[in-house]
């Protein structure tokens, strides 16, 4: 039988976890505390920024929430943006992206402070996840993915493990991740020829292309585990690129969604945030 994993007993974990960091942070007289950065009202964005500041207050970090004009000039941006960046009182920055056309998020991604940048924007950090630096900070998207991995204990080394997707946001940095704790990696794409006899090789599927329901039992090796990255609406449903139904014929672990990795996205914003405070302070 298909084992679900599910991403609320991850989440648990980390709240719990964050907590109790938390605490004993304060009891040293430092306040965690996280600024995110929004421009604009649009629905998504306030939606994430209320389940944010609900995982913030449940491991007691504070959080400074600044909304911007989404008609606001480049240099007004920049200029805001520096100001988070130079207090002290703030230990980490998200800014949501994607951000407005007229702002330059390849210009602004040099601005933000790497110290502060819990959702690896900076290329300083990106940087640092390729050479292997722990000091910088994993996006949370594939941070979550290896949490799900940690949690489940499943241990990557020496398996066959296939990547559907080659972003920068998920594939790329989750690969180096990936790699760190020695899997055997394929990175699959747009132009992957064979791609389910590709996928069919892998002990652990990761799928991450924005598909709804791309990938069938027909990709999936008997027993092997598969994570579904992909959140996408498909006929009125929150779906992933998974059909979850027909893979879990053949699957021996898989993630649903939603309930699946998507919850512990957002509760590695905590992770990161504490790490943040951590390294700030010594």
């Amino acid at each position: 039988m298909t084992k679900k994993l599910l991403g609320s007993k991850v989440v648990n974990e980390i709240i719990i976890n964050s907590k109790k960091e938390c605490s004993e942070l304060k009891e040293q007289g430092i306040n965690p505390q996280i600024a995110v950065v929004r421009v604009g009202n649009n629905a998504s964005d306030i939606s994430y920024e209320k389940s944010i500041m609900n995982f913030m207050e449940k491991a007691d970090i504070s959080v400074k929430s600044i909304v911007l004009d989404e008609n606001i000039k480049e240099d007004d941006f920049i200029k805001s943006l520096k100001e988070v960046n130079e207090d002290e009182s703030i230990n980490a920055i998200l800014v949501f992206r994607p951000l407005p056309a007229q702002l330059d998020e390849d210009k602004i991604k040099y601005i933000i402070s790497p110290s502060k940048d819990i959702d690896c924007f900076s290329p300083v950090n990106m940087a640092k996840l390729f050479i292997s630096d722990t000091s910088g900070f994993y996006p949370c998207t594939p941070l979550g993915v290896m949490e799900m991995l940690d949690y489940y204990r499943i241990n990557p080394e020496g398996k066959e493990v296939v990547i559907v997707g080659r972003s920068l946001v998920v594939g790329k940095p989750l690969s180096m991740m990936l790699l760190d704790r020695h899997a055997t990696l394929t990175i699959c794409h747009s132009r992957t020829k064979n791609l389910k006899e590709v996928c069919k090789k892998a002990d652990i599927l990761i799928v991450a292309v924005g598909r709804a329901n791309m990938v069938d039992k027909e990709y999936i090796k008997k027993d092997a585990v598969v994570i579904d990255v992909g959140i996408n609406f498909y006929d009125g449903k929150l779906t992933g690129d998974v059909d979850y139904e027909s893979a879990s014929e053949v699957a021996g672990m898989i993630t649903p969604v939603p309930g699946g990795v998507g919850s512990v996205t957002t509760a590695c914003l905590v992770k990161n945030v504490l790490k943040a405070c951590k390294q700030k302070n010594g």
